[in-house]
């Protein structure tokens, strides 16, 4: 299979949208050398804009960890999460009451900005759940896979309430050979079990592309012929990108192997415009 050099993409472009995991990151950190493509964006005047399904965490405290790891170039701005979002769905359809979750304390960031009373779902009481008017899916951590699990399928049960996933990745990549679950595949799980349809926000909707373009224009206005998504999930950044109307990159160093590629693109026919080995520059 045949792939570009990402050096030779990413310089036709004045807006590059990456996706983190599997693209700048894994969870062991920063993919080594991505500091190069950061630092030769900066010099080509090349604006750039971290687009991604991650909820575990404010956009403040996912850009101090890229800082922490030495890409200071990467500060709240950059950030667009589909936490934010979720955020603007609560804040607009639920009035009162408190919303349960499930996630870490600091994934609930989007919740408590909305200025409603939350709770691990951990600490919920299935008997006293009457106030309890939404759940939200943030994050995989932060919580007992079994019992909490099983507690959100009986308060769905017992509460018709919105469920609303803030992360519809069902998987993302932990090394360059291995992936674990992510949230939106727990709330897949969830959803089959228990029949009913969850309001998701993240890639590949629409609504994520829309949110980032129109922020990206605050800066500069650009075209979408001169937008760039970076990618490594066929399903989510590359799907969305070209449904969006914008170039798309898939790069083989997430969850997307590079002697799995054309046989994924084949199958799902979701076309990327180009393929790099990945993002960072030589």
């Amino acid at each position: 299979m045949e792939t570009t050099d990402f050096f030779e993409v990413a310089k036709r472009y004045k807006v590059l949208f990456f996706d983190a995991y599997g693209v700048l990151k894994n969870s062991r950190g920063i993919l080594e050398g991505i500091d190069r493509t950061f630092k030769f964006l900066l010099e080509a005047d090349i604006d750039f804009y971290i687009v991604t399904n991650d909820a575990s965490r404010s956009p403040q405290r996912l850009a101090a960890a890229y800082i922490e790891q030495g890409l200071a170039v990467v500060d709240a701005n950059r950030i667009i999460s589909s936490g934010m979002l979720a955020t603007e769905y609560l804040r607009l359809k639920v009035k009162t009451g408190s919303v349960a979750y499930l996630g870490t304390e600091a994934s609930a960031h989007y919740l408590q900005e909305v200025g409603l009373d939350t709770l691990s779902i951990a600490d919920v009481n299935l008997d006293q759940c009457e106030d309890i008017n939404a759940l939200v899916f943030l994050d995989d951590e932060g919580f007992d896979w079994n019992r909490d699990i099983n507690k959100i399928v009986n308060l769905l049960r017992k509460r018709n309430i919105p469920a609303i996933v803030a992360n519809t990745d069902r998987s993302y990549p932990v090394s360059s050979k291995e992936v674990a679950v992510a949230i939106g595949g727990v709330a897949d799980m969830v959803e089959a079990i228990t029949g009913r349809r969850f309001i998701k926000f993240g890639k590949p909707d629409a609504q994520m592309f829309i949110f980032a373009y129109d922020h990206s224009q605050r800066a500069q206005e650009v075209g979408k012929e001169q937008i760039l998504m970076v990618g490594d999930t066929l399903t989510t950044d590359i799907l969305g990108g070209n449904k969006f109307g914008i170039d798309t990159a898939l790069v083989l160093s997430g969850n997307t192997l590079r002697e799995s590629a054309a046989e994924q693109i084949h199958a799902t026919g979701i076309i990327p415009d180009y393929i790099c080995e990945s993002a960072v520059i030589r």
